[in-house]
């Protein structure tokens, strides 16, 4: 699964709508929606935001692992 679906499946688990994504995204509903069917690539630092704000770490939003490990605290 690429994160593509990651973002899309964590945010419908989740029950939030695209624009209250985007708006913790800082972008248009259209633009987050654009990042879920992948017309646009999202920014990394927008995965990171995605990151922290589902509590998982990178390795499982991108894609590299299937095991919902917490966000690292500092």
């Amino acid at each position: 699964m690429d994160y593509i679906k990651r973002i899309r499946a964590l945010r419908e688990d989740n029950d939030y709508k695209q624009r209250e994504v985007a708006a913790l995204l800082n972008v248009g509903q259209r633009t987050y929606a654009d990042y879920e069917y992948g017309k646009t690539r999202i920014p990394l630092d927008s995965m990171i935001v995605l990151a922290k704000f589902y509590g998982v770490d990178m390795n499982y939003i991108c894609g590299v692992s299937n095991v919902k490990n917490s966000f690292p605290e500092k």
